[in-house]
């Protein structure tokens, strides 16, 4: 009901202001549930950073040449979108949040240490395709040189790895000898290269596929199977095949018979020209493997500038996307994730929209890709019936999440929509600090927007007893404050949109921004209870919504000598700030962490709520272990 009002609000006011829309081509991939589930920090989300400035190039002499780039807004976006991925404020805390993650998933506990090893698929298809030339001097795709010195610079500078401890890899092609030369300097001084000459099979690492098909044996290189962490760092673009993205990406991470074309040798390109929908995907295996996808700590999609196809020359022409927001210009973008079939599935949207309104080279209706993402969503059960697995015998059950947006003009998916599942995009400046934010006045019933362009529109949700009740819409710029007055006196929540109604897209996130009534937390440790007052954000409301379908049982261990902690299970929103926690603080910590204080911290955490009254809380805690069960207040 809420997608169906805001959708038929949304195209009144697009009508009124005669804004043009773009559509999907013909037949192409209708939207559907998300199949499967989000993984990551922020599960199912993809973050999109857009900064025309980050390309200056008047189309004469090679699309590549690094002063055709700005690499201090390469850097920002970077920094953004890895804070904005890890549900963070800062790239440092960011990348935390995306290497604890990554390890809990497989297992472990904490951060990146000091001395573990990182690898960076990249890209390479364009240099060196026929010949040992490594001059770059191609007009063919390959990774964006600045945008890969913009990333290994975040990795050291802001998650803290030593240079010596990443290699960037891609077995299949040779780097030029520029781009090595400007990622080895200064600061990124040790920086590893691998390539088809000098990558090394690990033979203790063969692939082995989930469907019996004809090929070379196929073994990862050691670059790969020695690391704990991989970083998969694609390109968006066409195909002569479909779609190049993430999974593709995987086709330069094996060595077999043929060096130059290792793929063919695999008997791999079949599976990916049959345009047939239930069949199997070599690509799934590639991500499901242990040493590829079980390691990938970040996706990546190069999308600064965006060739129609593998082997098409790049002209300031062909590159330049005609949808919203490009308008004529370079694509300018990275999109990141923690989610593999939800980047792919934001990656493909966008190629199959532009084929849609410039009828280019772009594969308009990759079934190849769509099959693949089918196949990788649903892999528990996948519609050809294979059984996937990590190379080493483990049945994969999930991947990550996979569905097409509402539309091509709002970009919307399950989660910016308020569903519990699926795809959120979002854009990286609107995650971060310094941009539009929200402020609510419960005692005055106001709203205050900060930061807002011109021709925004704030739309406000009403919900009582979780039914809508209200929608009311208010316009604005810069700093504005909106009374939304007899709404909220009626409604248990409210949910706010902000959109920019010039490019008819939306600012941030949906936000809520009035808790349930009067909902307090029971927080039982042995024959104890104590009652908690939540704070009022999403994941309090999470938390709420989780607890009311049952109690929750945390066995929490103690840090320190000032708390507990232990596993919710799942992830919650975060909205982290730096604090100083005090005794009865109660905090989400790397969005799935439960953290109760009788003592105090500083440290950066989403406050859940407070116990009321301290008295004998201490005392019930203890100093070991504890197991504590938290409900709804009745």
């Amino acid at each position: 009901m809420m997608e169906k009002l805001i959708s038929v609000i949304l195209s009144l006011i697009i009508c009124v202001a005669s804004v043009q829309l773009s559509v999907f081509a013909e037949g192409a991939f209708p939207a559907h549930e998300p199949y499967g589930e989000g993984v990551g920090a922020m599960p199912g989300r993809v973050v999109w950073a857009h900064e025309p400035d980050a390309v200056d190039w008047d189309g004469s002499g090679y699309w590549w040449e690094p002063d055709n780039f700005n690499e201090d807004v390469m850097r920002t976006m970077i920094s953004d979108s890895i804070a904005a991925l890890g549900g963070a404020s800062t790239a440092a805390d960011g990348w935390r949040a995306l290497f604890e993650n990554r390890n809990e998933r497989n297992g472990d506990s904490g951060g990146y240490k000091p001395g573990e090893k990182i690898v960076i698929k990249a890209n390479i298809n364009g240099s060196a395709v026929m010949d040992n030339d490594t001059s770059g001097r191609t007009n063919m795709s390959y990774t964006n040189p600045v945008l890969l010195k913009a990333l290994l610079t975040s990795l050291v500078t802001e998650a803290g790895v030593a240079p010596s401890d990443i290699t960037v890899y891609d077995v299949s092609r040779l780097f030029p000898d520029y781009m090595e030369k400007m990622c080895t300097e200064g600061a990124l001084r040790g920086v590893n290269f691998v390539n088809r000459d000098n990558g090394v099979a690990d033979e203790s690492a063969p692939i082995v596929w989930s469907h019996e098909f004809s090929g070379a044996v196929n073994y990862l290189p050691t670059c790969v199977t020695e690391a704990k962490y991989m970083i998969n760092f694609a390109n968006l673009k066409g195909h002569s095949y479909g779609i190049t993205l993430c999974g593709k990406n995987h086709f330069g991470s094996f060595i077999n018979g043929n060096a130059m074309r290792p793929p063919e040798g695999a008997n791999l390109h079949g599976w990916l020209t049959r345009s047939e929908m239930g069949i199997y995907s070599p690509l799934v295996d590639l991500m499901a493997n242990k040493h590829l996808g079980g390691k990938t700590v970040l996706y990546m999609l190069d999308a600064i500038i965006c060739a129609p196809s593998e082997g098409a020359s790049i002209t300031a022409s062909n590159s330049k996307w005609r949808q919203e927001p490009f308008n004529g210009d370079f694509t300018s973008s990275i999109f990141v994730s923690q989610d593999p079939v939800a980047i792919d599935s934001v990656g493909a949207d966008f190629i199959i929209n532009e084929s849609a309104v410039t009828d280019n080279n772009y594969a308009a209706r990759d079934v190849s890709n769509e099959n693949y993402l089918h196949e990788a969503g649903l892999v528990k059960n996948a519609p050809s019936g294979t059984v996937y697995t990590d190379s080493f015998g483990k049945t994969i059950t999930n991947l990550g999440v996979h569905e097409h947006w509402n539309n091509p003009t709002d970009k919307q998916y399950s989660r910016n929509l308020g569903k519990n599942e699926g795809i959120e995009l979002v854009m990286a400046k609107q995650s971060a600090d310094g941009n539009v934010t929200t402020e609510y006045d419960k005692d005055n019933g106001e709203i205050t927007v900060h930061n807002a362009p011109e021709n925004s529109t704030l739309i406000t949700a009403f919900y009582k007893n979780n039914v809508l009740s209200d929608v009311k819409l208010h316009k604005g710029s810069g700093t504005f404050t909106v009374n939304i007055g007899e709404g909220a006196e009626v409604a248990d929540k409210a949910k706010i949109f902000l959109w920019d109604m010039k490019t008819i897209r939306p600012l941030g996130e949906a936000k809520e921004i009035i808790a349930e009534a009067e909902t307090k937390m029971n927080v039982q440790v042995g024959d104890a209870v104590f009652t908690a007052t939540f704070e009022d954000n999403t994941a309090a409301r999470e938390l709420v919504a989780i607890m009311k379908e049952a109690p929750i049982t945390i066995n929490m261990s103690d840090y320190a000598g000032f708390e507990k902690v232990g596993s919710l299970g799942r992830s919650l929103t975060t909205s982290n700030s730096q604090m100083t926690t005090s005794a009865g603080d109660i905090v989400l910590y790397n969005g799935n962490q439960i953290v109760m204080f009788y003592g105090s911290n500083s440290w950066s955490y989403t406050k859940l709520g407070h116990i009321d009254d301290l008295t004998d809380f201490e005392e019930a805690l203890g100093s070991g272990d504890i197991t504590a069960v938290f409900s709804v207040a009745e």
